[in-house]
């Protein structure tokens, strides 16, 4: 297994601490990154994870709310208070809180349930998306560039990226438009565990949902004195899918104002399921022109 796949599985692999107060505790490590603060997706998948520890298995994970508080230090393992609030007939629910140095990182609650029979639909798969095949990956786009962030995203991610129309790492090519498609999955086989492949899935969602506001003002990652950060996140898994399959995550931004900017994202299998749905503010900060 490649190491960036094998730090993703290790980071979401918990230890329970073993304490029983009114809460459950696990911990985990922090991947390392090139500019030093914890990735919001890592956070978002292990507290996903540490919540689903405390949850009967019959039951998985349907929606998350979650509020990144502080930026985590990848120099500090991460601590998670699972709080029961409740379980009924065909729901639990569980509020896990991320801490480092005792201080909260990450706030969130999340809903589990039984398989149920209901009604079913959705909106249909977008057409005329190209494959991902034929699109180029994040290390073709970025491996000669020298700056360490791009190095990172070029050879040490868990996923494999591929942009539609282009990514937005150097330059925002063509159109200023709020909407973007990227084709994800991880670069290699994951064990077969489904809560495993869902918390991955929450982990994926987090890295470019902020980029259709961007994407709109013409914006690139390398834009010298940008400032951007995730603010909230929530996700509902309407329907179970591999991470390591070709997903789509079709993502618009409807608003942005005063700092922040809002993105909406869903996630279709390579079959046309919808997968997933995502909602993201994050705040973009660029310098005014002088």
């Amino acid at each position: 297994m490649t190491e960036p796949l094998a730090s993703l599985l290790t980071a979401l692999d918990l230890t329970d601490t073993g304490a029983r107060t009114s809460e459950d505790i696990f911990t985990g490590p922090s991947q390392w990154m090139p500019l030093g603060r914890v990735f919001g997706g890592q956070v978002l998948a292990q507290s996903i994870m540490a919540a689903t520890r405390t949850v009967d298995s019959e039951r998985h994970i349907h929606s998350m709310h979650g509020y990144f508080l502080r930026p985590g230090d990848v120099n500090l393992p991460i601590t998670f208070s699972v709080d029961r609030i409740h379980d009924g007939r065909s729901f639990s629910t569980r509020r896990t809180q991320a801490y480092q140095s005792g201080l909260p990182i990450l706030s969130m609650i999340a809903s589990f349930q039984d398989e149920d029979e209901g009604f079913d639909h959705q909106v249909p798969m977008p057409t005329g998306i190209p494959d991902p095949e034929s699109l180029p990956n994040s290390a073709a786009t970025l491996e000669n560039v020298e700056h360490p962030v791009a190095q990172y995203w070029a050879s040490e991610r868990p996923f494999d990226m591929r942009h539609v129309p282009s990514p937005i790492y150097l330059t925002v090519e063509g159109e200023h438009v709020a909407h973007q498609a990227v084709w994800f999955r991880t670069i290699d086989a994951l064990p077969d565990d489904p809560e495993l492949h869902r918390a991955a899935l929450a982990y994926a969602s987090d890295y470019t949902i902020m980029e259709p506001v961007m994407r709109r003002h013409g914006v690139a990652w390398a834009t010298p004195g940008l400032k951007a950060a995730s603010l909230d996140h929530a996700m509902w898994w309407h329907r179970y899918a591999r991470v390591d399959e070709w997903l789509l995550y079709v993502q618009e931004s409807p608003s942005a104002s005063g700092g922040r900017g809002l993105a909406l994202g869903r996630i279709f299998s390579r079959d046309g399921r919808l997968v997933a749905s995502v909602a993201q503010e994050s705040m973009v900060r660029v310098p005014a022109p002088r």
